[in-house]
């Protein structure tokens, strides 16, 4: 299927030429997540961006997360509200960053769920499918007995500090 055909979305049933319905599905109705690169397909994947101040954005796919990987660029279309969007030829384990208004930097997904190289490196396009699940026996934690406690640390102490907060914990672990 065309680059172009991906992106113009029908989601109503036409009549073909011969008389048969035919659907062509809007690729972010099969997103389970708003936001982020999601596989739609063996070979496609649907990436979603919020970014209200850019007049465009690329995704960048990258062969690897070395940094002279070769690159292409695809760009995103516009949606409404602050969001872009698209599909492009990708698979599980492809790596990509953003390009925000043809900058020279790029940007890696908030939303990633692997990151090979840390927070400010490529991101890489997870297949849920493949992971090898190995927690189905773990019986969780027993929620008897247990606190969950949260706090803003800019006001959990005068100083409001990280430092300030960590010196408090003793205190915390009595409760």
């Amino acid at each position: 299927m065309s680059r172009r055909k991906r992106e113009i979305i029908e989601t109503d049933s036409r009549d073909s030429a011969d008389g048969r319905k035919s659907c062509v599905i809007d690729p972010r109705r099969l997103r389970r997540y708003p936001i982020g690169a999601e596989l739609i397909g063996a070979n496609e994947t649907h990436f979603r961006v919020w970014a209200p101040k850019a007049t465009r954005v690329d995704i960048v796919l990258e062969a690897s997360a070395e940094k002279t990987a070769p690159r292409t660029f695809h760009p995103l279309e516009r949606e409404d509200g602050g969001y872009f969007s698209g599909s492009i030829e990708a698979h599980g384990d492809d790596c990509y960053r953003f390009r925000v208004d043809n900058a020279e930097h790029f940007h890696p997904d908030p939303v990633s769920r692997f990151q090979p190289d840390g927070p400010h490196g490529s991101s890489c396009i997870v297949d849920p499918r493949k992971f090898n699940w190995s927690d189905a026996k773990w019986p969780g934690k027993q929620l008897k007995g247990q606190i969950i406690y949260e706090m803003h640390v800019g006001t959990f102490t005068k100083e409001g500090t990280w430092r300030a907060a960590a010196e408090q914990l003793t205190e915390l672990a009595r409760i």
